[in-house]
């Protein structure tokens, strides 16, 4: 992979991220009005912990908190872009992305103490986590893939066009090609 097909890689994904982020924080004050659901400061509880720094409250914790909610699902957006370029869109990218938002959300709340498993949880509180960070999957696969596909099939779709079903005796497309030189 070039260095210019990374840099695109990695621009595509912040800002596939990003966008994703900001569907998912829509949606959940919306829900939050409906609910009466207060905010949740874990990411900000999270990345104080992650970086060492003194727990916060008010604004400074607001702060420390959208750094850690947006920084976070921008980061995540590269793999998804990366997914993307290599080939892996649509629903099932996205569902496949939908886990692994999850599972790093949850790895970083338990590693530092902030948050609990998941099976303890209100099972409200964990319908409304898995929604949300779909929400997200969904809408960051949405943006990685349309940007992707600029620019053409990406090896995996090359590879799968060669011989359509699956053959236990294709072997990869040519290196030089993988990439549509």
């Amino acid at each position: 992979m070039s260095r210019r097909l990374v840099r695109r890689v990695v621009g595509q994904g912040l800002a596939a991220g990003a966008i994703g982020a900001v569907v998912m924080t829509l949606g959940e004050k919306v829900e939050q009005r409906r609910t009466g659901r207060p905010d949740s400061f874990v990411p900000a509880r999270v990345l104080e912990r992650l970086v060492g720094a003194d727990e916060q409250t008010g604004a400074r914790s607001t702060a420390t908190n959208w750094a850690m909610h947006f920084g976070q699902a921008a980061l995540l957006g590269v793999v998804r872009s990366t997914m993307a370029h290599a080939g892996l869109r649509g629903p099932l990218a996205s569902a496949k992305f939908t886990v692994l938002r999850l599972t790093t959300d949850q790895v970083l709340e338990n590693a530092t103490g902030v948050g609990a498993p998941p099976q303890t949880w209100p099972r409200g509180e964990l319908v409304l986590d898995v929604v949300h960070k779909t929400v997200y999957a969904f809408t960051t696969g949405l943006v990685a893939d349309a940007l992707a596909a600029k620019e053409g099939p990406g090896p995996g779709q090359r590879h799968a066009a060669a011989v359509p079903g699956r053959h236990a005796d294709v072997g990869p497309v040519p290196r030089d090609s993988a990439f549509g030189r």
